[in-house]
């Protein structure tokens, strides 16, 4: 009996001391791992030191540095007249502006193969069947009603939220390049729609420089006569972000965005009383008396004078980088579109498109030196869009003998053995046009200097 007692001891302790050197053993391991991820994020952070890019640091980050030069008297330009004309362009039609076979080019650009979704698999035909089949295609230009948006909306290549990517391994795809985001409208924007969605969820729509598929429950629709109306009423310009606008009831309706006008009723010393559409019932508008102060906006557009840019500017780089303006952000184009509203100066909504405004002049077949030279000499500060193939830029002047410009990007390229990457900015800044020329795998080929095509000076 004595035996057994003395064995189980020894059992006992046995397993204790053996417990213990494995506990000891996990500690050690733990520690190992936790010295590793250490040394992990240390070499992210010094990485990301070492991807500094040098414009960001060498070139003022801010406009007054680059208006300063502006004069403060400037004459109103013939293209600031044109404005109202091109915004409410779609509330004239009378039917819708394109033809069914372009307006289709989403199901012929995006196909089985190269396509990917939300969870970054390949797309299967069901699915692009699926979207063809609610389009409701064979009803297009049935509808042929004015509406009027309620909120910010976006606008759809296919009539889903779902996204859809390219190869999200390569380079410059995946996130946030959602192809089917194809642009997006500010609150009371007006839209004139050809026909529903088979689920009647969605309505294909045009605005005054994109169409796509909006949401219903996100527009209302309007008589002629409210249309004229609107029309022929003073407008004004919004020039602050994000300032939130309520009914006389306070309740909250929609936030300000640069690129807004509101039809004015009235004004006193301090404010504007303008109209604003909110929703009844059964897409029926509920008109809205609205309450605007004059600090966030104004009754006759900018000049281009120094203190206006500056104060717009200011406004719209608030926004990070948005493909189509995803998440309420803002892309190449839609910032210089949204830098300009306030000024009058409508643009279209693609880069290729806002490059033919103006006066053009080619730069395709110029070397880099004399693609700098034309700048130099021809180009007018603030008022001259540079372009290369899917993205553009505006021209603020110079710095150290180098051409600046104003863009929101999402980031330069680099390459090393073959393979691509991409150093991530997301904001709008100032820039050489040869930005991140400091990177040590910097990727010369997608230089926007190098693959400059053309330049025109929007107000000639």
């Amino acid at each position: 009996m004595k035996y057994i007692f003395f064995l189980l001891i020894v059992l006992f302790f046995t397993s204790c001391a053996s417990k213990e050197a494995v506990t000891l053993e996990k500690k050690k391991e733990v520690k190992k791992q936790e010295k590793a991820q250490e040394q992990e994020l240390k070499s992210k952070k010094e990485k990301k030191k070492n991807i500094e890019i040098s414009d960001l640091v060498k070139i003022p980050q801010n406009v007054e540095f680059f208006a300063k030069e502006l004069s403060s008297k400037v004459k109103m330009y013939e293209i600031q007249q044109k404005y109202e004309n091109y915004y409410f362009s779609v509330w004239n039609d009378k039917k819708p502006r394109e033809k069914l076979e372009d307006v289709k080019w989403p199901f012929t650009s995006y196909k089985v193969g190269s396509s990917y979704g939300e969870n970054l698999k390949p797309l299967e035909q069901k699915f692009f069947d699926e979207m063809y089949e609610k389009a409701n295609f064979e009803k297009y230009g049935t509808a042929n009603l004015n509406a009027i948006t309620l909120r910010h909306v976006n606008i759809r290549a296919f009539p889903t939220d779902k996204p859809l990517f390219k190869d999200p391994d390569i380079a410059g795809e995946g996130f946030p390049f959602d192809y089917l985001q194809n642009s997006t409208l500010s609150a009371n924007k007006p839209l004139f729609v050809s026909h529903y969605s088979k689920d009647r969820e969605w309505v294909y729509a045009f605005s005054s420089f994109a169409s796509g598929w909006i949401k219903s429950s996100e527009i209302v629709f309007l008589k002629k006569e409210h249309t004229d109306a609107w029309q022929k009423a003073q407008q004004i310009f919004f020039i602050k972000e994000g300032e939130p606008i309520y009914t006389k009831k306070s309740t909250f309706l929609f936030s300000s965005k640069i690129g807004m006008m509101l039809a004015l009723i009235s004004e006193d010393e301090n404010n504007f009383i303008a109209l604003a559409i909110s929703s009844y019932k059964n897409s029926t508008p509920m008109f809205e008396r609205v309450k605007i102060s004059k600090k966030i906006a104004t009754k006759e557009p900018l000049k281009l004078d120094k203190d206006s840019l500056t104060n717009v500017i200011n406004e719209v780089a608030k926004s990070n980088y948005g493909w189509g303006g995803m998440y309420g952000q803002r892309d190449c184009s839609s910032t210089l579109r949204d830098i300009y509203a306030p000024f009058g100066i409508w643009l279209p909504r693609n880069s290729s498109q806002q490059a033919k405004v103006g006066k053009i002049v080619s730069l395709d077949k110029f070397s880099d030196e004399e693609k700098i030279a034309n700048i130099k000499k021809y180009a007018i500060p603030f008022q001259t869009l540079l372009y290369k193939k899917g993205h553009i830029v505006l021209y603020v002047g110079t710095f150290d003998e180098e051409i600046i410009v104003l863009h929101n990007t999402w980031g330069v390229k680099i390459k090393k053995d073959d393979t691509e990457g991409r150093v991530v900015i997301g904001k709008t800044i100032f820039s050489t046009l040869r930005l991140g020329e400091n990177l040590e795998n910097y990727d010369k080929d997608g230089e926007i200097l190098r693959n400059l095509e053309s330049m025109n000076i929007i107000t000639q």
